[in-house]
């Protein structure tokens, strides 16, 4: 039966999600119509450089948007384990927008280097930039705490890609600072290319990042979590953790695993233990996990590794406990069989 709270908790995630991405298009749009008025007034390549890529964060956000509202729809018949992929998609094809908005930028800004021109209004469109920057710092880093905390990458990706705009106009900002100094303005077209090789980097970490999720790539970091999870709450009964697998899908966390208990127990008492197993899992990911658990009874050597000290079944003295870490969880072999526990000296 699901948990009532859990069910809630999900729903204010979606929305705090909604509304983060909601915000960043609004404001994304507001900031892109800026950075052209800016070019406007100055026709400077490294400004248009960053009004372009800032076309592509609206448009990233809006697709944003829309992946998110689709991810959050629950699991149905043809979708049984949700539809939280679309969610690695939406990052994949910001990072391709990205590196796309880069070649624009290469186009736009090397000619520039060997036939530089003038730039009029420069003081006031820097003053302008670095007030526009500003605001897209903070949305950036909004983004990125909020997607960090609701365990949703499009919001991590959506809010990388708003800093990159940020480290983009810092670059511009610094650069044409240099050609009011010094009025070599061949500088504006070389800024401009600069900025291109700094996106086309991120727009690469996006893609990468992208496949990995839709090819369910092995995440150590997630695989340490559990691990430790599992570790401090580890019961007397629970004599080995094996097979472990953890992949996640959107917000929501898939974990598998096989877990060895003692042949005596009944069905009942093995269905609580892998409950119990399930509930602390889903409550360390607020609900957003599904938990499968393969059962396994004891066999001879496991007694090894087995620390239930009153147990009628026992055949063979206790070694000491298997430390459950990432290395021997994932391995597919059963407990005692796996290897023996290190001796204490």
């Amino acid at each position: 039966m699901p948990d009532p709270s859990s069910a809630s908790c999900e729903d204010r995630q979606v929305r705090t999600r909604i509304t983060a991405v909601a915000l960043s298009l609004a404001v994304g749009a507001l900031l892109m119509a800026a950075k052209f008025y800016i070019y406007r007034i100055t026709l400077s390549t490294a400004i248009l450089s960053d009004a372009l890529e800032s076309i592509i964060n609206v448009v990233a956000s809006a697709f944003a948007l829309g992946s998110i509202l689709l991810a959050a729809i629950p699991p149905d018949k043809n979708h049984p384990y949700g539809h939280g992929k679309i969610e690695y998609f939406s990052a994949g094809f910001e990072g391709a927008l990205i590196m796309l908005a880069a070649a624009g930028i290469f186009k736009t800004g090397w000619p520039r280097i060997f036939e530089p021109a003038p730039l009029p209004n420069l003081q006031e469109g820097l003053w302008l930039l670095l007030g526009a920057s500003l605001v897209n710092l903070g949305l950036g880093l909004g983004l990125i705490r909020t997607g960090r905390k609701t365990r949703s990458l499009t919001l991590v990706a959506d809010g990388k890609h708003v800093l990159t705009d940020v480290y983009t106009s810092v670059g511009v900002i610094l650069g044409l600072f240099m050609v009011n100094l010094t009025g070599w303005f061949w500088m504006d077209g070389a800024v401009a290319c600069l900025v291109g090789v700094n996106i086309l980097y991120t727009g690469g970490v996006l893609l990468h990042q992208s496949f990995a999720g839709l090819m369910n790539a092995s995440d150590p970091k997630l695989l340490q979590e559990i691990c430790g999870l599992l570790d401090e709450n580890r019961k007397e009964a629970w004599i080995d953790v094996h097979q472990l697998r953890a992949w996640a899908s959107g917000n929501l966390i898939h974990i598998d695993f096989h877990l060895i208990l003692p042949r005596s127990f009944s069905l009942e008492e093995a269905h609580m233990e892998a409950r119990e197993l399930e509930n602390i899992l889903s409550c360390h990911f607020k609900g957003d996990a599904s938990v499968l658990i393969h059962l396994d009874p004891c066999i001879e050597p496991d007694c090894p590794v087995c620390s239930r000290y009153l147990c009628g079944e026992r055949v063979l003295p206790l070694e000491g406990q298997i430390r459950w870490t990432v290395e021997n969880t994932t391995m597919k072999g059963w407990g005692g069989d796996r290897f023996k526990p290190a001796k204490k000296s």
